[in-house]
């Protein structure tokens, strides 16, 4: 008898969670797995996470997904990185008003490392993020990764997407249905737990009680399965992370040639801040707060004022979440996945790239052969150290800053707010940076390299005036600052704005290959 997997709910989590394990765990064999997934049509998706990491690449091309098909129908454009504008210093005050986390590794020409380099000063007076890497550089002119004529999925510079989440969970429920996924759109009313703990079926109000050999809870804040059915608890970080309100806006161009920004763009605000992404038609525009430093009508007055004048005739939508995640994700026959699972906040997009993870572990851990105890002990350990680090690098973004202009910033610096955790990590980076030493690749979602980039954004001194002697390539550093400097005029003068490219993929021109490329 095949398995059998039973998805509730549906939304960006349910379906890319249904695609991946429709092709990893053979839905459309004889032998693989069943899997059905059962949303109802009366809740909406919240449709607010337009920002992904670059593994998405990966898991959209695991799914079978089209990359142009993709841009066209979800109304996709580039994203290289983020841009954070006033978190070290507030406007007005002396100092950078911005620094970028692009997703590029940094440059290492011959194998040497040119940070420590930077640290003593060999890179000038730029920040970090300019002399490492051309990305920042064509990040800034709203340049495209790569050309129309490389392969989907491939760019010389590393690459995410921003898209309309409503319409990436339709095509991704296309392509599960496609690769052998049963959708029942229902409502389920009930949700039966045996003697032995676990869920023994759930009813529907028009197909039934269905079974399943494991459930995946994809009810988002909700947590049906998982949190009211099986009473695993969350475990809150408003002691952390302190916003926990959102209000969101779809905002038009000016004009249908505007630029299309290639990274997310956050604003620091007096209590919260604001993303800023762009989208082929449209931009997603939010601002994430305190509640408790800060009113809803206050907020909105600050989203509405960065909007400018367009806001007069844009409805906002309005959000309440709580920082937090499960400790057990996994309990019996049921896993967590998505807002049922945990989620922060949405800096660094981090709520997508959950999901594929989990789905990927799900794939790796299936319990063939009933071991379900012995996958959950390892799924639950992996995804709580996942959000135990990524805690941390969220709070970085925080505990460094300079501002002192309100009392959100001055509680985010105490130190009584910032984890055990991550005061150990700025310990040691006292007098080393950030190296593979620091990250675990089992579980870390962010490299070195991104903790450099937020780390020396915010201005953070790592001295090492005591070992400066070691360092004998200055020379050479030197001059693979200045190549990096070129290479980003190359980039800038030969690949198309993120605007050409999404019209060169609407136009059908989109990975054809050219003696250009």
């Amino acid at each position: 008898m095949r398995k059998t997997i039973l998805i509730v709910g549906g939304g960006t989590a349910g379906w890319l969670t249904a695609g991946y394990l429709a092709r990893r765990l053979g839905a459309d064999l004889p032998g693989g797995v069943e899997i059905c997934l059962v949303e109802s049509a009366e809740i909406g998706i919240l449709g607010v996470g337009e920002g992904t990491f670059p593994t998405i690449r990966r898991t959209l091309a695991t799914i079978g997904i089209d990359e142009a098909e993709m841009v066209r129908r979800c109304g996709a454009s580039f994203k290289q990185g983020a841009k954070f504008v006033h978190w070290r210093h507030a406007p007005g005050q002396a100092g950078p008003d911005h620094y970028s986390h692009p997703f590029q590794v940094a440059e290492s020409p011959n194998g040497m490392e040119l940070l420590p380099y930077w640290l003593l000063g060999a890179g000038g007076d730029s920040n970090w993020d300019d002399v490492c890497g051309p990305q920042k550089m064509a990040m800034d002119a709203c340049r495209a990764p790569k050309l129309p004529s490389h392969p989907d999925y491939v760019a010389p510079l590393n690459y995410a997407y921003h898209f309309d989440a409503v319409t990436l969970a339709a095509m991704l429920r296309d392509k599960a249905v496609e690769n052998g996924v049963d959708h029942k759109v229902d409502q389920v009313t009930d949700v039966f737990v045996g003697e032995d703990g676990a869920i023994d079926g759930v009813r529907t109000a028009r197909h039934g009680i269905l079974h399943a050999d494991l459930y995946i809870d994809c009810t988002g804040f909700r947590a049906e399965l998982i949190g009211k059915a099986l009473g695993m608890p969350y475990r809150s970080c408003r002691d952390v992370l302190f916003c926990d309100s959102a209000m969101a806006m779809q905002v038009p161009y000016d004009s249908p040639v505007d630029p299309i920004a290639s990274c997310t763009i956050s604003t620091a605000q007096d209590a919260g801040w604001i993303w800023d992404i762009g989208l082929e038609k449209r931009r997603g525009i939010g601002h994430v707060f305190s509640s408790a430093h800060m009113d809803d009508t206050a907020a909105e007055d600050r989203l509405r004022a960065y909007v400018g004048p367009a806001s007069e005739r844009l409805e906002c939508r309005k959000f309440r979440f709580e920082a937090g995640y499960r400790e057990t994700n996994w309990h019996k026959n049921c896993v967590a996945i998505g807002l049922s699972s945990g989620f922060f906040e949405p800096l660094e997009a981090t709520g997508i790239v959950f999901s594929e993870i989990a789905a990927g572990m799900v794939a790796n851990l299936f319990p063939w052969g009933g071991d379900y105890e012995t996958s959950a002990r390892q799924y639950n350990l992996n995804m709580r150290k996942r959000y135990e680090r990524t805690l941390d690098f969220i709070k970085l973004h925080y505990c460094l800053s300079e501002r002192r202009d309100t009392p959100f910033w001055i509680e985010n610096v105490d130190p009584a707010s910032v984890p055990d955790s991550l005061l150990e990590l700025l310990d040691r980076w006292r007098f080393r940076p950030p190296t593979e030493m620091d990250i675990d690749l089992q579980v870390d979602i962010f490299s070195e390299m991104s903790w450099q980039y937020v780390l020396y954004g915010m201005g953070w001194k790592t001295d090492l005036s005591a070992k400066a002697g070691v360092y004998r390539y200055r020379e050479e550093a030197i001059q693979a600052f200045a190549n990096v400097r070129r290479q980003a005029d190359f980039a800038i003068a030969n690949l198309p704005s993120n605007r050409d490219l999404i019209s060169q993929a609407h136009r059908g021109h989109f990975g054809e290959r050219s003696a250009a490329a």
